[in-house]
């Protein structure tokens, strides 16, 4: 079976700019395009022959070190493909396309879990991190984290919603979003380019702010229906109620605490962020502004926003790369050249 394997954490080029990490490449070509052998299926998983799988910026975060994942590993964890393989209890899904998203497993049984928070979870297992991922030809997950998907949409479009779309869908539910409200969206790709048709779907009445530091991704959100867009440092029309983060830098946060009026939330759709938040409480937190941050996707949150999609059929904007290119995939997605959500066609 052929995969892309990284082996060990790639080193970043620091000495020139330390605190502009998102601006500097991979010291090397970290996936290495390999040979290997087919995923061994337990009890409990299925075997699916991939089609395509996105690429996320958290394929980058556990490449360079910042999430802490089993090594070696095959990335990926916007997976869509055919169930090949199935137990006596799940025999039903063969054949059946479906996706596979971050969430590879939880215990079912800590605090979190029993609160219905199994994002949370104390033994929360990842795919692409804790379970090889869908940078490959077959990957196995576990049936009962698997979502049955459209046949009618091409697979590439269906990528981005297994993680850009799920955790976009769970920040907006808790950024709270109401009708009139000025909404801030920090950084504009994979993720914020599926969100602000989310709001727009829910909330017409809402202004949309976009903050993005590469013209063609200020475009493609006026394109989508931002009432304005500019540079994070270019001050919006009027103060934010709410503001989303999707950047990987630490400097934004305090730029969008700064623009939050009075009782304003800012939501943080980042796993890691690679330059320090430096917050000062009277600048950037006080008159009760709140900070909620995102942290995975409960499938509960895949479902719904499967769901969502086939309801509202909002437009996922992708660019594909073979799995061989699998390296400049993640290049030009640190460097924020794609248009929309990276996509590796396995088949």
């Amino acid at each position: 079976m052929k995969a892309g394997l990284v082996r060990e954490h790639a080193e970043i080029l620091v000495e020139r700019a330390p605190r502009r990490y998102p601006e500097l490449p991979l010291k090397e070509e970290p996936v290495e395009i390999t040979e290997v052998p087919m995923p061994a299926v337990k009890e409990g998983q299925v075997l699916i022959e991939v089609e395509v799988c996105g690429v996320c910026y958290t394929d980058i975060d556990i490449i360079e070190g910042r999430v802490k994942c089993k090594l070696p590993i095959i990335p990926g964890h916007q997976i869509v493909g055919r169930v090949t393989e199935a137990g006596y209890s799940t025999e039903h899904l063969i054949g059946k396309r479906v996706g596979v998203a971050w969430i590879g497993k939880a215990c079912g049984s800590c605090e979190f879990c029993k609160r219905g928070l199994e994002n949370l979870c104390v033994d929360f297992k990842a795919t692409g991190c804790d379970f090889d991922g869908g940078y490959a030809e077959y990957v196995a997950a576990f049936a009962g984290y698997v979502y049955e998907l459209p046949e009618s949409v091409e697979a590439e479009k269906l990528a981005p919603l297994l993680c850009a779309g799920s955790i976009g869908y769970r920040a907006y539910r808790l950024a709270e979003v109401f009708d009139g409200a000025r909404v801030g969206l920090f950084g504009f790709g994979s993720s914020a380019h599926i969100v602000i048709q989310i709001i727009r779907r829910l909330h017409p009445s809402t202004e949309i702010y976009v903050f993005s530091r590469g013209a063609e991704h200020r475009e493609l959100a006026k394109r989508l229906g931002a009432d304005w867009v500019g540079h994070p440092s270019e001050n919006p029309p009027r103060g934010l109620h709410i503001a989303i983060d999707f950047t990987p830098v630490g400097e934004t946060v305090a730029r969008a605490l700064e623009l939050l009026n009075k009782g304003g939330r800012l939501v943080i759709n980042a796993i890691r962020k690679q330059t320090p938040v430096l917050l000062d409480y009277a600048k950037h937190l006080w008159e009760e502004k709140e900070v909620k941050s995102v942290a995975n996707v409960a499938r509960e949150d895949v479902k719904q926003f499967i769901e969502f999609y086939k309801r509202h059929r909002i437009e996922t904007h992708v660019q594909i790369y073979k799995l061989s290119e699998a390296n400049k995939a993640l290049r030009d997605l640190k460097a924020a050249r794609t248009r929309g959500a990276p996509v590796l066609k396995i088949r």
